[in-house]
């Protein structure tokens, strides 16, 4: 299982985003899931199987397949229940 952060950079924002991500898995004891991060015109369908974005790129990212939006990218409660939602629909928790 591959998730992919994306920013319009690919730079600080989506990295961030792809440490904190890490940094709750590892809370939850989640194995088996890699993390990258990426900028949105480099992004592909098949680069992940689960896009988190914020809301103001996720218009330009509908095509990459299953998509988390994030409203805020620094609210951790927000990323820490989205990405454990995940986890528990793909039966990693």
């Amino acid at each position: 299982m591959k998730f992919l952060t994306v920013c319009g950079s690919g730079l600080g924002t989506s990295f961030m985003v792809e440490m904190n991500i890490n940094q709750i898995l590892q809370e939850l004891g989640v194995e088996g899931i890699e993390v990258a991060h990426s900028d949105l015109s480099s992004a592909t369908p098949g680069d992940a199987d689960v896009f988190f974005l914020a809301k103001d790129i996720a218009d330009g990212g509908s095509h990459l397949g299953e998509i988390v939006v994030l409203e805020s990218i620094i609210d951790m409660d927000e990323l820490r229940e989205k990405v454990e939602k995940v986890v528990r629909e793909k039966g990693y928790l």
